[in-house]
């Protein structure tokens, strides 16, 4: 009997576990509290800024916070139409640029952390593009994929499904699960990349967000054009497990429409914006 508990405790916790992604509704496993997941993405943050020349005033470091703002104001205004502000209640929105004009990469990790490099300026060209690029990263965020990656690789590589249980029997596998999920240090959004169903979904999520911030979702197709033609016959690293191009533009426009409806449906105007 106590055999048979001790199996079956293990799927009722994951079961338990599951929820749905904001926007797509999608099933996902979550075993690690948002907090926790937060304070180590915090942490791990504020070491990579040590880490890196980030830059404190400019003209780039002006248009990524206004831009990261206004995004932040689309999610903020989504989420209280859909009462669903206590999802954000561990969020503590940053937008830094790192001055790395060779890097062409942005992330965001849990909790609404956000670094943008200048090397991906030159691929952007236009603050409607940049805007793509900042939704995409803070829909990851959104859509808990750092944690349901964290969750995967507990179950997976530890065969466990309790946060507690795991850092008890196997702590050094587990801390680096929780590490690699939450995308730490110097290997941010480099070699860490999401799956392509997390991608995917991060572009539907963030096209929604550009276009309820006021941005022009038409142009995320020619920016991904334009990320996928600076790979030549090897793609960027931005784009190592990102969508085929050619897919991945033709349904970003058939969800145009779709973002258009959002924007109308939860407008951000002027009294929810914020400052810089």
């Amino acid at each position: 009997m106590l055999k048979k508990l001790f199996f079956v405790l293990p799927i009722l916790l994951v079961l338990l576990a599951c929820s749905k992604t904001a926007f797509t509704g999608r099933k996902q496993l979550n075993l690690i509290p948002t907090q926790t997941i937060n304070q180590l993405s915090f942490t791990e943050y504020k070491t990579f800024l040590q880490q890196n020349k980030t830059l404190s005033s400019g003209k780039e470091v002006d248009m990524v916070r206004r831009i990261g703002n206004d995004l932040r104001a689309a999610v903020d205004v989504y989420y209280k139409a859909k009462n669903m502000q206590k999802d954000l209640k561990d969020f503590a929105w940053e937008f830094n640029v790192v001055d790395d004009a060779n890097t062409v990469n942005a992330f965001c990790m849990p909790g609404g952390k956000v670094v943008v490099y200048t090397g991906i300026l030159k691929v952007t060209q236009n603050e409607d593009a940049l805007a793509c690029v900042m939704g995409h990263e803070i829909a990851h965020a959104l859509a808990n994929h750092g944690n349901e990656r964290m969750s995967q690789g507990m179950v997976a590589q530890l065969g466990l499904s309790s946060l507690d249980l795991a850092l008890s029997q196997q702590p050094a596998a587990t801390r680096q699960v929780l590490m690699n999920a939450a995308g730490a240090g110097a290997q941010v959004g480099v070699l860490l990349p999401f799956s392509r169903k997390h991608e995917t979904e991060a572009d539907e999520i963030g096209l929604y967000l550009m276009a309820m911030a006021g941005y022009n979702a038409n142009e995320a197709g020619p920016f991904w054009e334009r990320m996928n033609k600076l790979g030549g016959s090897r793609p960027a690293a931005f784009l190592s497990t990102h969508p085929d191009p050619a897919k991945r533009s033709q349904t970003l426009k058939s969800l145009i429409p779709k973002a258009q409806a959002y924007a109308r449906r939860y407008p951000v105007t002027a009294s929810s914006r914020y400052k810089k």
